[in-house]
């Protein structure tokens, strides 16, 4: 069994050192004005009663913008309209702020996500220059584990995404170099009938040929998205990573960090305090609307599922992945630990979750955890389903065209801005959500506030607010 957190000779949360000197994180950066006014809670912060109490009648009777959803994509806009002076109302169905991105400390003292693993990863220099107004960064370089039957059938733990190590332990090669390693895959890929691959699958065998598609990506695809990789698009697997080096970090991107007290401190520090900002919680949006007890506002910005909106008309649901989760806690595993690393992928056919994440690895912990105070340890096991909060749009031709229609009627939709990854049915890592709503305010903003009026606008396929 695992004996202490994962880590590398550079650290806890830290890839070897010559991958980690890529990560331009390199120690605890950015600001938590919370923390620096003497908050020294780990845990999210409790919120007024007001603010729970899904009550819309105390907020303010007029305000500039209403936002629907209290993730990123809000967060971003509300904090950023309120720099203008715009006034904003966020409501959520949910009783936390954050999203999906919401964590929390759980009654044994471990830092989770109740929505699952959050990894903050950026090429974006502006995201990574805004965000770190918000918190303070741990320097984290995420690295995951497959646990995948060699060629004996013994499952063994290698590097996901395939590194030289996977190839060498799965199928016993001697793969030392880069150029080896080039030549492994060459060897290895089937080029597409057609010349381009017309699904998934012919994307993955053109990417890693069929030995490493088999064990590695075909059946984890299904479980993921309950459709093999020939009923998805191309552009799916077109983005499996084929690395030639050791490097054996998940994500490539220049800036990798994790918050020091949560992602949901985050939000705290966006959020609360700001008197242009008002939150309401418990809220249901489409309930308070037929109701008729939204407040007087300039501009609804969405950033719900696109087809819940339009659900009136009776057009066909959108399909989405959602993920179900199934805790355990652990009083007293050997070492401290249930398994090697945070993340533990299951590829396999004969086990019926996808993954396993352990969240005591991570170094943003709190204190007690780090120095070892808390024995235990939770484990979460992902099962992918097709009921429960949507994750994941489904990217297949019929899907696409649908979004299409409910895009049209958007698109002509007066005084309602669309946001996010719902409502555009594509699926945003955290910086992509915050670029988009970055961008967005950018709009907003050069269009000035001259006249007075907020209006929704498309042009060339870009998405504009005026005021």
């Amino acid at each position: 069994m695992p004996i202490g957190p994962f880590a590398s000779t550079v650290g806890v949360g830290r890839a070897e050192p010559e991958w980690a000197a890529l990560n331009k994180v390199q120690e605890i950066v950015g600001k938590d004005p919370i923390f620096d006014s003497g908050e020294s809670s780990e845990a999210p912060l409790q919120l007024d009663d007001a603010v729970l109490s899904g009550d819309v009648s105390t907020a303010p009777d007029s305000i500039d913008l209403l936002i629907v959803g209290a993730g990123l994509s809000g967060a971003v806009l509300a904090e950023r309209c309120s720099k203008l002076g715009m006034t904003s109302l966020i409501i959520d169905k949910r009783d936390h702020i954050g999203g999906n991105c919401y964590d929390y400390v759980d009654s044994n003292g471990i830092r989770c996500s109740k929505y699952g693993a959050h990894l903050f990863h950026t090429q974006f220099e502006r995201v990574w220059d805004y965000v770190l107004g918000f918190s303070q960064w741990i320097p984290f370089d995420h690295r995951v584990k497959g646990l995948v039957e060699d060629k004996a059938g013994v499952k063994r733990l290698v590097p996901i995404p395939p590194t030289q190590e996977t190839v060498n332990i799965l199928f016993e090669e001697s793969v030392h170099s880069e150029s080896d390693m080039q030549a492994w895959y060459d060897k290895e890929r089937l080029a597409p009938p057609g010349g381009e691959p017309k699904n998934g699958e012919e994307a993955a065998l053109s990417r890693v040929g069929p030995r490493l598609f088999e064990k590695v990506f075909k059946h984890y695809t299904k479980k993921q998205w309950d459709k093999y990789p020939a009923e998805l698009d191309a552009s799916v697997l077109l983005r499996l990573p084929c690395r030639t080096s050791t490097d054996d970090r998940y994500f490539p991107d220049p800036w990798q960090a994790l918050p020091r007290r949560g992602y949901t401190r985050i939000f705290e520090n966006m959020l609360l305090g700001d008197p242009n900002i008002t939150l309401r919680l418990n809220c249901d949006f489409f309930k308070l609307k037929e109701a008729g007890s939204l407040p007087k506002h300039k501009l609804l910005v969405y950033t719900g599922q696109i087809d819940s909106y339009y659900a009136a008309l009776g057009m066909p649901k959108l399909e989405y992945r959602s993920l179900r989760f199934e805790e355990e806690f652990l009083p007293d595993p050997d070492g401290g630990f249930f398994q090697e690393a945070m993340v533990v992928n299951h590829p396999s056919p004969d086990v019926p979750f996808t993954r396993i994440v352990e969240y005591k690895h991570v170094p943003n912990q709190p204190q007690e955890v780090k120095e070892g105070k808390v024995k235990g340890t939770l484990i979460a096991r992902e099962y992918s389903s097709a009921e429960g909060e949507p994750y994941y749009p489904v990217p297949n031709p019929a899907n696409r065209a649908l979004y299409e229609k409910y895009a049209d009627l958007a698109a002509r939709e007066e005084g309602v801005a669309f946001v996010g990854r719902l409502a555009s049915y594509k699926y945003f890592n955290m910086d992509q959500a915050i670029l988009n709503a970055l961008e967005m305010f950018d709009n907003l903003k050069d269009m000035g506030r001259g006249s007075g009026r907020l209006a929704w606008m498309h042009r060339s396929g870009a998405t504009f607010l005026q005021l």
